[in-house]
């Protein structure tokens, strides 16, 4: 079985991102053989330059350390959760 993790890139000052933080709770809590982090991009930018993150939120999803999937901005929880499936 493939390591999956979910990547959200945010911060705090960030409006969109706190519209979408409880948003990832619940995917979190629905999908528990995914590894959820959160990455605060004030605090980690050389992790957001890593990845090429230009725009927040942004959530990745890796599949074995490669990215399978991204998504920029709010959106519903539909739309974050075909990152997953």
């Amino acid at each position: 079985m493939a390591k999956v993790q979910f990547l959200d890139f945010w911060a705090p000052w960030c409006g969109p991102c706190k519209i979408t933080t409880p948003i990832v709770k619940e995917l979190e809590k629905e999908f528990k053989e995914v590894e959820f982090k959160e990455i605060n991009v004030d605090e980690e930018p050389a992790l957001a330059t890593q990845y090429g993150v230009m725009s927040i939120p942004t959530f990745i999803v890796l599949k074995d350390g490669k990215e399978s999937g991204r998504k920029i901005g709010a959106m519903p929880k539909a739309e974050l959760k075909k990152l997953l499936d």
